[in-house]
């Protein structure tokens, strides 16, 4: 017993009892500031926790879940209660018991927030991502159609694989850094004529690429003005789906993400070429969280917002010498061979651009050693251009000025006329033809034009693309045949025209944007008040002095946008032969001042907005007594007025209904001198007007990609003058009329892929002049007509051009020398889908 109560025993059994009770006070103290917090996180949790229930309740879903957790606050809440009862002095032995449980309850709860709820989240997380599936796949059986996948389509139709020299590095390195996990926003950034857009298209085609993104990669031109809207169109578009109405640019693209959710079960890229400073916010708004969903942006600009840009660097050496002698078609055939120390004096002047070195290769291919002198000596030269690309301009100014004196019009002045069009566009041959037919007195058939377009192509100032292969060369059938320029030689080529002031530029290029006009702009109804100004001599403070512009310009070329209001300036424009009208709004009010331009003979008028445009004033032209040919694009025609001098008429897109079907005055009154008419892709013509066949004058007739059209005009027989008829692609087209036979003018007949007809006419074989038959893809016919035997009779050469089923319709037509079966090739070229411009 002595040892139990020793010192050192009572010692410890002290300290032990000593810890313990300064334990207790501690957790007296803690008890407050404990309670405190725990009143705090209570009073914030439990308001959400309600709110939470309400909204449980209004989704409809099982309780359960909240109300666990409705209940842990209510302990909670209860125990802070009671607690707050034993604050007195008096309690003051209970605090650590009390202390106890709330840190119990705090951590119960802090467990139940941080795990079980976390894993709630989890699960509510994916059935919301799940009911989001369901509401897509409801979305696209009802507002969306299936996207097919298939191609690789872009703004204007299929990107073409382009021809890339020199940039298989690139193109590598580039693949790599695109398809990186972590890169979702990719910026090629480069000077102009670098060959970003030509590697952005390569890269659409390298089989890497295709394999991960394989259907999914669209390709997107914005040039310096992008329409948000059209762009997100166009998109809609590719993916074979319903263009749906936006009620702004929000709506536009929260409906494009729905899309892309949609295709994005798989990779998806996006290619926005051609990206300018001032639309750097936009880009921003093409970005989705969706996985493997990739952009990449092509610019002039390193926007460092989008990440580290991938920076295209000139081509070396090497590579600049083989496509410049690739360009300049340096090889056993020429006139004249260089020596290496020139061609690299040349190369070292083109500093890498590969648009130098094609341009200027081309320039010189079949050029005396003189020339070759000359360009090298202009490369050393400064430059005599004041823009952002001065250098590149410098040494593509002598490309174009060799253009001079090749032919008897001069082949500058041609491609000059290139720069009447917006940016980024194709320029259809057809209407070059007409405006070099009239300004240089050219044939109507387009051969010299065409000649001049192959030159200029050849010297790579140009590319030509022909979408749809349709007629056999000799036809010269040229509605499928485009230009394209690239955006800084269309900067060259305006800045030839605007050497003279306004008033002497014989090309006369005018922008307007929205309420945006030059400085030199009146106003119709403004020259009405400073006329009404000017007859007072004197008002005080100063005089008034206004003047009506006038300019000598023989081609004008004015571009509007889409808020563009049609208030016209009083411009006198006697001089103009030629007027190209580039438009984007709903609404357009041709130019009042046209009325007196009594030279003109060519309007170009061209929608490039998504929408087909309403045209008004049209009854100005009936004014125009020289005026002779037309071609108007994806607008709705109105009715038509007195158009006597009119010979050709060409209609693009466009609504024919009003013109064709409401119009008070009979074609053949209107337009008594046509003799070409050409209609194309008009989704809404189901017949031509009978008074068509009252033109005698009337040589081509050409109605194609018309799948409404389902007969011609029972008296077409009546057209003796005819030479040419062409009907391709209207697939409703059921049959032709009696009298075919009669057209004793007919030299080619194009029923190509009219699917629905199922006969010829009998007669046809009574076409004494026919020399070319074109039957492509007439599914329906299964037998030819008796009185092609006829045909045996010819003294000339008759080609029938037809598929291999076809071809067998005439096997049992006896052969003869001059009649010639041909097949066709399948023509599988995607080009042809023609996209809408942005």
């Amino acid at each position: 017993m002595a040892d139990l109560f020793s010192g050192g025993a009572v010692g410890a059994v002290m300290g032990e009892l000593l810890r313990a009770a300064i334990e207790t006070i501690n957790k007296g103290r803690e008890f407050k500031p404990t309670l405190e917090t725990n009143i705090q996180t209570l009073n914030a949790i439990a308001p959400l926790v309600d709110e939470m229930m309400e909204y449980n309740d209004k989704l409809d879903r099982p309780r359960q879940e909240i109300q666990r957790l409705q209940s842990r606050v209510r302990q909670g809440q209860d125990l802070a209660r009671k607690c707050s009862r034993k604050l007195s002095r008096r309690k003051f032995l209970s605090f650590p018991y009390y202390q106890g449980k709330l840190k119990s309850e705090d951590q119960s709860l802090q467990r139940h927030l941080s795990f079980d709820v976390q894993v709630q989240n989890a699960r509510n997380l994916m059935e919301v991502l799940l009911k989001v599936d369901e509401i897509l796949n409801i979305l696209a059986k009802q507002d969306f159609a299936k996207f097919s996948g298939s191609q690789i389509q872009g703004l204007s139709g299929a990107p073409e694989e382009p021809k890339c020299m020199g940039m298989d590095e690139h193109l590598s390195r580039l693949r790599v850094e695109l398809l990186k996990d972590d890169v979702s926003v990719l910026v090629l950034t480069g000077l102009g004529g670098s060959g970003k857009s030509t590697l952005a298209k390569k890269l659409c085609w390298d089989p890497h690429v295709k394999g991960k993104f394989g259907g999914n990669i669209f390709f997107v031109t914005f040039s310096e003005t992008p329409n948000l809207k059209n762009i997100v169109r166009t998109l809609f578009e590719h993916c074979g789906c319903k263009v749906p109405e936006f009620q702004s640019d929000e709506d536009a693209i929260n409906k494009l993400g729905i899309l892309l959710r949609l295709v994005g079960r798989s990779p998806i890229l996006l290619v926005l070429d051609d990206v300018w400073q001032s639309s750097e916010a936009l880009v921003d708004k093409f970005r989705f969280q969706i996985p493997d969903y990739k952009i990449l942006v092509t610019s002039r600009v390193a926007f460092q917002r989008f990440g580290t840009p991938w920076p295209l660097e000139p081509l070396d050496h090497d590579d600049a010498v083989s496509l410049f002698r690739h360009s300049a078609q340096l090889n056993s055939k020429c006139s004249y061979m260089p020596d290496d120390n020139l061609v690299n004096e040349i190369v070292k002047g083109c500093k890498g651009s590969p648009l130098a070195l094609e341009v200027i290769g081309g320039s010189l291919c079949q050029q005396p050693f003189e020339v070759w002198q000359d360009m090298k000596e202009w490369l050393e030269k400064q430059s005599i251009l004041e823009s952002g690309n001065t250098d590149l301009l410098s040494r593509l100014q002598q490309s174009l000025d060799m253009l001079e004196d090749k032919f008897s019009v001069s082949e500058k002045e041609c491609f000059m006329d290139l720069g009447l069009f917006p940016e980024d566009q194709r320029i259809p041959v057809a209407i070059l033809i007409d405006m070099w037919a009239e300004l240089h007195k050219f044939d109507d058939n387009g051969r010299k034009a065409m000649t001049i377009i192959h030159d200029l192509t050849t010297r790579n100032l140009i590319k030509l693309i022909v979408t749809k292969k349709v007629a056999k060369d000799t036809d010269m059938y040229y509605n499928n045949h485009f230009v394209l320029l690239h955006d800084l030689l269309r900067k060259l080529a305006i800045h030839q025209s605007e050497q003279e002031q306004i008033e002497q530029r014989k090309k006369l290029i005018i922008e307007l944007n929205g309420d945006d006009h030059p400085e030199w702009w009146v106003r119709q109804n403004q020259q009405g008040i400073f006329s009404r100004l000017l007859s007072l001599s004197f008002l005080p403070g100063r005089l008034i002095e206004q003047k009506q512009l006038k300019v000598a310009a023989r081609v004008l070329s004015i571009s509007t946008d889409e808020n563009f209001a049609s208030d016209w300036c009083d411009m006198t424009a006697d001089e103009a032969e030629v007027i190209v009208l580039n438009i984007r709004s709903s609404q357009y009010s041709l130019p009042q001042f046209m009325e007196k331009m009594n030279k003109l003979k060519v309007l170009i008028v061209t929608n490039y907005g998504f929408h087909l445009s309403g045209l008004k004033d049209f009854e100005i032209l009936s004014a125009l007594s020289n005026l002779r040919r037309i071609r108007l694009e994806k607008v709705s025609v109105p009715s038509l007025c007195i158009l006597k001098s009119l010979q050709k008429l060409s209609l693009h897109m466009c609504n024919t209904s009003q013109a064709f079907g409401n119009s008070s005055i009979p074609i053949s009154e209107s337009m008594p001198n046509l003799v070409e008419l050409s209609i194309d892709y008009c989704k809404d013509l189901e017949k031509l007007p009978e008074g068509v066949c009252n033109i005698t004058p009337l040589k081509k007739l050409s109605i194609t990609n018309c799948h409404k059209l389902s007969a011609l005009p029972k008296d077409t027989a009546k057209l003796k003058n005819l030479e040419v008829l062409r009907l391709s692609s209207c697939t409703d087209l059921e049959e032709m009329p009696d009298g075919i036979g009669r057209l004793c003018n007919l030299r080619c007949l194009d029923i190509s892929d009219c699917v629905s007809l199922s006969k010829l006419p009998e007669d046809i074989g009574d076409l004494q002049n026919l020399e070319k038959l074109y039957m492509k893809g007439c599914s329906g016919l299964s037998e030819v007509p008796y009185s092609v035997m006829n045909f045996e009779n010819a003294k000339h050469q008759i080609f029938v051009l037809c598929d291999e089923e076809r071809a067998q319709l005439w096997e049992n037509v006896p052969s003869t020398p001059n009649l010639k079966i041909e097949t066709a090739k399948v023509d599988i070229s995607l080009n042809w889908l023609h996209g809408v411009r942005c």
